[in-house]
């Protein structure tokens, strides 16, 4: 199957889900508590995602080598990564079940009510009336968005099933992520309800775990959901620790650790430089500063390398910053899940613009959870809540200035005191 770029589809395949939408209302529920599967066509078709164009479908269905897809979907989405323009890593927390009638792979996110697995039993709380199945959790597409390589192997792994003494269900992988610098291109895998960092060889052979499994703390060996990584140059990397740990952890290449700093706010109505709620990602410019999303108290810290504080900086009222990306042009691009923006800063924290918006079409978001470029300068987003990933490649004639730049290359030696 050849992938298309989407231009001026939004329309047409309104028109498609409408037509289906009769055949699934129309559908008998396998259970009479489970409420009529309806298509959310809803007249948000004004998408503005800069000079990019949306990628559809991407990816493209998982192949049943291990069974059948027959009603079921993309879980939520996690992570993405493109080692290169003809390999991205992709990471779910599992599978959702559709509606009866249903067809495979149609997005969650386009149901109504909508269906989500982003956490044991999805926002509200309340038990599922829907199935889900922690499987194809990691799993390698090419440029077009076909499988090439996938961790069924390493479902119960990354996922623990009940009765396994680990909680009732683990999520599954927080963040996917590769250190930039790496010639082995190892895959580190982030899990916040299991409190690990996992590092796997690139063809998913599991060499080192850090953190003591399903144990929360803050120590040498311990992390309380840990969230997110960045390296320099040297091996050298940082851990956002995480949504309860309030901290950041500095480990040597061979992940010896080194030091930590962050603490909660003594005053929560006033939190001071240094003080975390929820650091849910990181990330280093070229001049070595150390970027870190505070996110719910809504903005940006920023540090040098030994943890001394640079600045801070609002990400705007009442945001939510579930990942930015500091690019090799010197800017931040933080993905807001209050406005489901993905927003464009320099490094000093002033706003430059905007693209996305809120919605479940093409182009639109509901909790871009990580951001990654290729060298091609296509742009991957995974979401939580609309449970997918997508793809975005230039337009003709892009402007640079509103496309999100490739990951930041540190520069080898210290530049700031």
């Amino acid at each position: 199957m050849r992938t298309k770029t989407l231009t001026l589809t939004v329309g047409v395949s309104l028109l498609a889900l409408a037509a289906i939408a009769g055949v699934f209302t129309a559908s008998k529920p396998a259970q009479s508590q489970q409420p009529k599967a309806v298509i959310d066509t809803g007249g948000r078709t004004k998408v503005d995602m800069g000079d990019y164009e949306p990628v559809v479908p991407w990816p493209l269905p998982l192949p049943d080598t291990h069974h059948s897809h027959e009603g079921w979907t993309w879980g939520s989405g996690a992570g993405v990564w493109a080692e290169s323009p003809d390999k991205v890593w992709v990471a779910q927390r599992g599978e959702i079940e559709l509606p009866p009638g249903v067809p495979a792979w149609t997005c969650a996110c386009m149901l109504q009510p909508p269906r989500t697995n982003t956490g044991r039993r999805g926002y509200s709380g309340k038990p599922l009336f829907y199935k889900m199945r922690r499987e194809h959790l990691v799993f390698a597409v090419d440029r077009s968005g076909k499988t090439i390589n996938e961790w069924q192997q390493h479902y119960e792994f990354l996922a623990p099933p009940r009765g396994s003494g680990l909680g009732e269900m683990g999520r599954g992988p927080h963040k996917i992520l590769m250190n930039p610098y790496d010639p082995e291109k190892r895959i580190w895998i982030v899990d916040d309800d299991m409190h690990q960092i996992m590092i796997f060889s690139n063809d998913g052979k599991l060499l080192k775990t850090m953190g003591e499994r399903g144990v929360p703390g803050r120590g040498p060996n311990h992390f309380n959901r840990v969230t997110d990584i960045a390296w320099l140059p040297d091996g050298t990397f940082f851990v956002a620790d995480g949504y309860a740990g309030t901290r950041v952890a500095k480990f040597t290449p061979e992940g010896k650790f080194i030091k930590d700093w962050g603490r909660p706010p003594v005053d929560p109505a006033n939190p001071k430089a240094g003080e975390f709620w929820s650091v849910h990602s990181i990330g280093i410019s070229r001049d070595r500063r150390i970027f870190v999303a505070d996110r719910q108290h809504h903005r940006m810290q920023v540090f040098d390398e030994d943890g001394n504080f640079l600045a801070l900086w609002p990400t705007g009222y009442n945001s939510s910053a579930l990942a930015h990306l500091v690019t090799h042009d010197d800017h931040v691009w933080v993905a807001d899940w209050t406005t489901n923006r993905l927003v464009k800063y320099d490094l000093e924290g002033r706003y430059i613009l905007d693209i996305g918006g809120p919605g479940p079409l093409p182009g639109q978001f509901d909790g871009v959870h990580q951001i990654h470029v290729d060298s091609d300068r296509n742009l991957y987003v995974t979401e939580v809540a609309n449970c997918r990933s997508q793809k975005f490649t230039p337009k003709k004639n892009a402007d640079p200035n509103r496309l999100v730049g490739v990951m930041a290359r540190v520069n080898a030696e210290r530049t700031r005191k």
